[in-house]
């Protein structure tokens, strides 16, 4: 066995059908995790804030090649052409019901089941032969851990009011929702439709852009823009892209003016007096925040910058790729190679680009 996956949710599934895609055979790939289910972290969080529809469009979905996206498989299920219209003009979004059909059959038509060892990987390091994962031997191995926690505002920690918005929850008749991206808007009209008043507790305005990360950065000349800008200017774009946002339009704007007109949403500075309060603030950032990932920078003394591991533009640690082993990083431990790399076009760039190693290198 040549190759190994750490991390079994949708990053490492995106890697394996890759490699699958590849001519890998179940046999050649070992796939780590604690949950065999490769939506097993995704799926509780979408169904905690009542996500219905997908933010990606027609290529956010885990299959290796790109077509035929979403949009073209709706299409031809349903017999209409809308889904592809909607997609050319950049508004198709995929529901999470499909979405999660879509996981489930990719499981299970690509022999992930076969590869997947149940287990927490501790550290993986650089032998002679390859990389060790758990003492286990490798010659190419991939780490996709994805998000290392849910992130909770210090000043509610004991709050008996306060609970996460990827965690299960109902509404109460008052709701303070902390955050202004995705998760926070989306929040905003679930406790709305529940009835509740709500106060959208921020620090400052979110920024409205369909996607998370700029359009161009998804093209190869954005992309190349990307890598070569200096060191500190990358840094600051990948921080950019983690400020919160949420799309633009009608569907988010009329219900939530409609409320301020009913005095039910008001905008607040801080959390008052409301019975529950909804923190919609993502994930905890940066590798530090990762046993494994701070383990390896520890043991290899690898480059870093701010939060980020520094990557090479194939999404490989420079100091433990060479012609005979490859380390990559996907999702979103890998946005230093590809700044939307948490999402699931990010996730493809990094497997593609391992596969190609893969294949390419004379030690498979």
């Amino acid at each position: 066995m040549s190759v190994a996956v750490v991390g079994a949710g949708l990053g490492g599934l995106v890697a394996y059908a890759t490699l699958r895609h590849a001519g890998l055979d179940p046999g050649e790939i070992a796939v780590f995790g604690t949950d065999p289910d490769p939506a097993g972290a995704w799926r509780p969080r979408a169904a905690a804030i009542r996500q219905r529809r997908m933010r990606s469009e027609s290529d956010g979905h885990c299959a290796p090649a790109s077509f035929p996206g979403r949009a073209a498989r709706e299409a031809l299920r349903r017999r209409d052409l809308a889904p592809l219209v909607l997609s050319v003009c950049d508004r198709y979004r995929p529901t999470v019901e499909d979405f999660l059909h879509h996981v489930d059959e990719l499981r299970e038509r690509s022999g992930w089941d076969e590869s997947f060892r149940p287990a927490r990987v501790e550290s993986v390091r650089a032998v002679e032969g390859g990389l060790a994962v758990d003492g286990e031997i490798f010659a190419h191995v991939l780490l996709a851990p994805g998000h290392p926690g849910l992130a909770f505002p210090e000043e509610l920690a004991g709050d008996d009011r306060a609970v996460h918005a990827y965690e299960p929850h109902e509404y109460a008749s008052t709701v303070a929702v902390v955050g202004a991206g995705m998760a926070a808007a989306t929040e905003w009209l679930n406790a709305l439709e529940a009835g509740a008043e709500v106060a959208s507790v921020r620090r400052r305005e979110p920024v409205r852009r369909p996607l998370n990360v700029a359009r161009p950065l998804f093209s190869k000349r954005g992309l190349a823009g990307f890598h070569g800008s200096a060191p500190e200017e990358r840094a600051r774009l990948l921080r950019g892209f983690a400020e919160p946002s949420y799309p633009p339009g009608a569907a988010w704007d009329r219900p939530l003016e409609h409320a301020a007109r009913e005095g039910r949403f008001r905008v607040e500075q801080a959390v008052n007096g409301a019975e529950q309060v909804i923190c919609a603030t993502g994930f905890v950032r940066g590798f530090r925040h990762d046993p494994l990932l701070a383990r390896l920078v520890a043991d290899h003394d690898l480059e870093t910058h701010d939060r980020w591991i520094v990557l090479a533009p194939d999404s490989t640690v420079p100091a433990l790729t060479d012609d005979s082993r490859t380390l990559s990083l996907a999702g979103v431990s890998g946005q230093w190679a590809y700044p939307a790399g948490d999402t699931l076009m990010g996730m493809k760039y990094a497997a593609r680009r391992f596969a190609r190693r893969v294949q390419a290198c004379r030690t498979r």
